[in-house]
């Protein structure tokens, strides 16, 4: 059962927040009904009294310290499970604890200190279902390994000549190999990004992924001019 229903206007759209403070949850409410947002906001002290409601809600929004010292990847796979979205709210000062929960599948994470406009803004977004980016959610997969995927050394070699700026021609020469075969190899490694969560489908993606993964062409490679 929840412990505060705060209704805003007419409501088409139902939040829950699995949070300690009652309090933060009232001022949450009172920001997106400033902001105006139409919706119902429930509060729960604890995922199992949000899941022994048996109520369904167009998003979660999840502490990731409660009171009841359950682990933050426990708490959203049981709220995944349950067909639920989760965008985490949270005070961030455990960096594995926001780690964890990257890796169990949240829509994001946004720290309780940013200004109001950015946390109802990552409501709105997660409400469509939208993934929340912020400075938590980069910092969590920059210092997680998990989130570089395994690449075979050929296309380590690949995705460092293309990410410095050669097109998929122009590393076919340099490699011996022709061009068809240049776009399988970065076709695999989109898709082995893809695989582990982290899209890196366009150049500046692959890129930043590059310089990520500690990435340098070998010390013979020197760029192609080009004209301008």
């Amino acid at each position: 059962m929840s412990d505060l229903l705060v209704e805003l206007g007419e409501p088409n759209r139902r939040i829950a927040v699995v949070e300690d403070h009652a309090i933060w949850v009232r001022g949450l409410a009172a920001l997106l009904r400033y902001e105006g947002s139409v919706l119902t906001v429930e509060h729960f002290s604890t995922v199992d009294d949000l899941v022994n409601s048996a109520g369904m809600f167009d998003l979660v929004i999840l502490d990731l310290i409660l009171g009841d010292a359950t682990e933050p990847t426990e708490n959203v796979d049981r709220l995944n499970a349950a067909g639920h979205r989760v965008l985490v709210i949270t005070s961030g000062e455990r960096p594995e604890l926001v780690r964890a929960a990257v890796r169990a599948g949240v829509l994001g994470i946004v720290r309780k200190s940013e200004p109001d406009e950015v946390i109802a803004g990552a409501v709105e977004s997660a409400l469509l279902g939208e993934p929340v980016a912020s400075t938590d959610w980069a910092a969590a997969i920059d210092s997680d390994g998990e989130f570089v995927p395994q690449l075979s050394p050929r296309e380590r070699e690949v995705l460092a000549m293309w990410a410095s700026g050669e097109t998929a021609k122009s590393v076919a020469e340099l490699l011996g190999v022709s061009t068809n075969t240049v776009n399988v190899y970065l076709r695999r490694i989109k898709d082995k990004y893809e695989a582990i969560g982290r899209p890196a489908r366009t150049k500046a993606e692959l890129r930043a992924a590059a310089q990520h993964a500690g990435l340098s062409p070998r010390p013979w490679w020197k760029p192609t001019k080009r004209g301008h």
